[in-house]
């Protein structure tokens, strides 16, 4: 028996340390929900994790993006259906100032209305989306992907010929009105056309907005086998840990108190 190197003692503080780590490794794991509460813990999954981290941040950033172009192309239909009202009832005027039995002083009331619509027309081409311009004929470049690929939108271009034509023209007289009907009908073929162009991609957007959305929920699925705690698994080995920390501080006092039992021999 020796007093001067207790081995029991020092065996036991070193368990008692190593279970007291573990135990603390368990409390911050549960405490935080994640299994990798530093990089020591899984070096490569952490390193995996965090780069799912970035993906899964710029992919909700796109979805954002398709969403935002989405409202604009919603936002351009609405004002495209006005235009439309505004188109139907300029081609009504015109085909009324065609009439033989109306003379020059009823197509000039006619004329009035048609010009206060031809202005409420162009004055629509001037609106915007958050400061970008709605109908200047500039396609949006919407980010499709967390690796920055874009899609290119149809434009429509409210200053185009067929509306400007359309919108320049007059039913004063009759045969200003047999012009001004040519023209409402060529823009409301145009019309037609930009709006089937709105839709399309409105149709488009939707689906790389789901694409992006089922993408994000199996990178978090992903992501989260990798750094989530199993919450039931992990509190079994800290009851486990938290049993050896007891166990062992009452061995190590134990180891501890065994030398004084050397004093007998002396007594």
């Amino acid at each position: 028996m020796v007093i001067n190197t207790n081995t029991a003692a020092i065996n036991a503080s070193t368990y008692l340390a190593q279970s007291q780590s573990m135990l603390n490794k368990s409390l911050a794991r549960l405490s935080s929900g994640s299994k990798l509460v530093s990089p020591a813990d899984d070096a490569a999954g952490f390193a995996v994790s965090t780069r799912f981290d970035a993906q899964i941040n710029r992919t909700q950033a796109a979805a954002d993006g398709v969403s935002n172009a989405t409202s604009f192309q919603q936002t351009q239909d609405g004002f495209l259906g006005k235009v439309g009202d505004a188109l139907n009832r300029m081609s009504e005027l015109s085909t009324l100032s065609l009439d033989s039995t109306k003379s020059d002083s009823d197509r000039s009331l006619y004329n009035a209305e048609f010009t206060k619509l031809s202005s409420y027309i162009t004055d629509l081409g001037t609106k915007d989306f958050n400061g970008v311009s709605l109908f200047n004929g500039n396609s949006l470049n919407v980010v499709t992907d967390s690796d920055g690929h874009t899609v290119a939108t149809t434009a429509v271009n409210l200053g185009a010929s067929a509306y400007t034509t359309a919108t320049s023209a007059s039913v004063s007289t009759t045969a200003n009105a047999t012009s001004a009907l040519t023209n409402v009908k060529a823009a409301i073929t145009q019309l037609a056309t930009d709006r089937a162009n709105v839709g399309a991609n409105m149709s488009v957007l939707n689906s790389y907005g789901s694409q992006l959305s089922v993408l994000k929920d199996n990178l978090s699925a992903a992501n989260s086998r990798i750094k989530d705690v199993d919450v039931a698994q992990e509190s079994t080995q800290y009851a486990k840990y938290n049993i050896l920390v007891q166990a062992g501080t009452a061995m190590l006092a134990q180891a501890n108190s065994s030398p004084q039992s050397a004093l007998r021999l002396l007594g």
